[in-house]
């Protein structure tokens, strides 16, 4: 447990995995181009669902490195990436049961989909959320879910189009648990280690 700490600290590491995120952002924003350009102008920040966690991780990571935190972005980072992360990986699996074929694309995407979600844990532990931070970074959440299943601004997988109201009641609790996991990687643990050495 020791190496992975060391190595989650090691500058290098970190500066590699920024310059990863950062462009994985751009690429991210650029798959969604076609979705945006039609999209209207008071949806488009809630579209690009994965780049914008992407983009909520590479800025902690630009802090982290000059040892400083930033506890908002890390809220908004740790629930979107597990969430967003985890909820490609299905959308995509399910498009191969329901399809019987997926593109090296969504393989690609179940790749670093779930990558996204581990790098989020891997570093909770260096995180400094308090409950004001995950409120934050919860409202934020269920009301991008909002947006996306009310007003049909999700990322589109048109062969799963006819699951669109399963799909959005399983993105509501793939949100709750996010944000569950979250308190428990955080708060719930921080509280239990101040305990500790009271």
């Amino acid at each position: 447990m020791n190496l992975i700490f060391t190595l989650l600290r090691n500058r290098t590491f970190l500066i590699m995995l920024l310059f990863i995120n950062f462009f994985g952002t751009i690429y991210g924003y650029y798959w969604y181009e076609n979705q945006l350009a039609r999209t209207p102008a008071i949806f488009k920040v809630f579209v690009p669902d994965s780049p914008t966690a992407s983009l909520f991780f590479t800025i902690f990571l630009l802090f982290f490195i000059f040892g400083k935190n930033v506890p908002y972005i890390e809220a908004l980072a740790l629930v979107t990436l597990f969430k967003y992360g985890i909820w490609a990986v299905v959308m995509n699996i399910l498009t191969l049961i329901v399809s019987g074929d997926l593109s090296w694309a969504g393989y690609m995407l179940i790749g670093s989909h779930a990558a996204m979600a581990v790098q989020g844990l891997l570093y909770a532990p260096f995180y400094r959320i308090k409950m004001r931070h995950l409120v934050v970074a919860s409202v934020w959440t269920l009301h991008n879910d909002f947006i996306d299943y009310v007003y049909q601004m999700m990322p589109r997988y048109h062969s799963l189009d006819v699951y669109m109201n399963e799909i959005g009641y399983f993105t509501f609790w793939l949100s709750m648990l996010s944000i569950g996991l979250a308190y428990y990687l955080t708060i719930h643990k921080n509280s239990q280690l101040t305990y500790q050495y009271d």
